[in-house]
């Protein structure tokens, strides 16, 4: 089964990283970790001055039916 990698985050609200403020970011998808990981490092490095911005790294796993349907 393929993964996909995305970028996900933003500014969130507060401190605690439960909710955040306005849209969040979603950029993606990625076919491996290494460049999803350079996305999120531009991203954190150009937010490093907000402690309240945070950026992660998420894999799926694609599905097998549409998959399926595209070959």
């Amino acid at each position: 089964m393929n993964q996909q990698f995305w970028v996900v985050g933003g500014e969130y609200h507060c401190l605690e990283f439960r909710q955040i403020n306005g849209t969040p970011c979603a950029l993606g998808p990625f076919e491996n970790y290494e460049a999803a990981e350079k996305v999120w490092r531009k991203h954190t490095e150009a937010s490093r001055s907000s402690a309240a911005t945070r950026y992660t790294i998420l894999a799926t796993a694609t599905n097998p039916r549409r998959e399926l349907r595209a070959a």
